[in-house]
């Protein structure tokens, strides 16, 4: 797994999802097997059925968080410079419209927020370019030009 960029702020909530996960879930769905096994016949029992499939669902988590842990590196929101890089926020221009983006890791990316991923089309383009360059974009829809008007 390649590096994975998280903020402070979203490191922490995934260490906690994942101490939710090893010491509550997965002894509440270890006692729902318990009880559903005292059910008798595990062919048809549903309960059994489901609670090995939230079962699954949890171990999955968990080592997919655990992975991710492993591979993650801390990066800071807003602390400027002068090239794009993972963490900055970035003002361009696209013809005659300011866009604000901040450039962050796969799992923080919420483009709807102006969060984009390091490794979508536009956060590729704009990493390592300067204030005042033109960073062209190929996208589904065509090629897009931005002008990068600040660095934050």
């Amino acid at each position: 797994m390649p590096k994975q960029y998280l903020t402070k702020e979203r490191l922490e909530e995934l260490k906690a999802e994942l101490d939710e996960l090893k010491n509550k879930k997965r002894l509440e769905v270890a006692q729902r097997l318990k009880q559903a096994k005292e059910y008798g016949d595990l062919s048809e029992n549903s309960e059994y059925v489901e609670a090995r499939e939230e079962q699954a669902n949890v171990e999955g988590r968990i080592f997919e968080l655990e992975e991710l842990l492993k591979e993650a590196v801390t990066i800071k929101t807003g602390e400027g410079g002068d090239t794009v890089r993972v963490g900055s926020a970035v003002t361009v221009r696209k013809g005659g419209q300011m866009l604000t983006y901040t450039i962050v890791g796969a799992y923080e990316a919420r483009p709807e927020e102006g969060r984009i991923s390091d490794e979508s089309p536009l956060g590729k383009a704009f990493l390592g370019h300067k204030v005042g360059e033109a960073v062209n974009v190929a996208t589904p829809a065509g090629s897009s030009s931005y002008e990068i008007v600040k660095i934050a």
